[in-house]
């Protein structure tokens, strides 16, 4: 059983050694250069602010990304030590600095589990249909959806640019999506709520290309944390049509121009997890 436990959750399992050069190599074949990026990202704008959500005890701190993009290619994926697989692990700030990330938060922490659809990049790393996800496609737009009823390949031909595999979704057609208070995720494992105040991160679209990253500092005492109801009605009040909760506890991290902005895990050290969305 322990060996067990071992190889599946700790021994890192390297399906794609060098993600960066794989996707290159797919941009090329393809005769395209859309999934680089380089030529838009100088004209992202960023824009960072600070809140307090509620008050007394019950009072938590979050933190605003306001990213506007002139393309969606702007908004990129990178993975701990550029390895695609299962159990590969970096610090959020780690990943942002070998990237040359200017804002950084944590991803999906898709390498804890082996299903989803991950296209990442414009790439279809996994095609396991599990959740409800979200997609962001090369138009700006985000909406949230059910994988088991697609495929990555028609995710793709769709214009998909990146897919997160998490949740729950927290709004969609603006309006707080019904039954995320009593959402379980990861039984397997004994992690079988995500209920409660808790440190989380989301994305948010409010347009095309108009998109809100939110960090919120949990479990310690000066912010307690917010439920996934506070949450989706912090992205409704950023302006965001659509929102999902991306991986928190512990792993809900804000990085910029190399600097951790919030209080990770309430002690202010990061933990390792497998991916981050970011803009240069």
């Amino acid at each position: 059983m322990v060996g067990w436990a071992l190889d599946r959750y700790v021994i890192d399992h390297v399906e794609i050694a060098d993600a960066s050069a794989y996707e290159a190599s797919l941009a090329e074949a393809a005769d395209t250069t859309a999934d680089d990026g380089d030529d838009t990202v100088d004209d992202a704008q960023i824009t960072l602010s600070q809140h307090t959500y509620g008050t007394g005890e019950d009072a938590a701190t979050y933190y605003v990304a306001e990213i506007l993009l002139t393309d969606i290619t702007q908004l990129r994926s990178a993975f701990a030590d550029d390895a695609f697989g299962e159990n590969i692990i970096a610090d959020p700030s780690e990943i942002a600095e070998q990237v040359g990330a200017a804002l950084a938060i944590n991803g999906d922490y898709y390498g804890f589990r082996s299903d989803g659809i991950e296209i990442r990049n414009g790439v279809v790393y996994r095609d396991e249909p599990a959740r409800e996800g979200a997609v962001i496609y090369r138009d700006g737009t985000m909406e949230v959806y059910d994988e088991t009823t697609t495929s990555a390949e028609e995710l793709l031909d769709a214009g998909a640019w990146q897919t997160l595999s998490f949740g729950p979704a927290l709004v969609d057609d603006g309006a707080v999506v019904d039954g995320i208070d009593q959402v379980e995720v990861d039984t397997n494992v004994g992690n079988h709520s995500i209920q409660g105040d808790q440190p989380r991160t989301a994305i948010g679209m409010i347009e095309a290309n108009h998109y809100v990253l939110v960090v919120v500092d949990g479990r310690s005492d000066t912010s307690a944390g917010v439920t996934l109801d506070e949450l989706a009605q912090i992205m409704i009040d950023l302006g965001a049509t659509e929102a999902y909760n991306l991986d928190g506890g512990g792993s809900s991290t804000m990085v910029s121009d190399g600097d951790v902005v919030n209080v990770p895990g309430g002690r202010g050290r990061e933990r390792g997890t497998s991916d981050i969305l970011w803009v240069g």
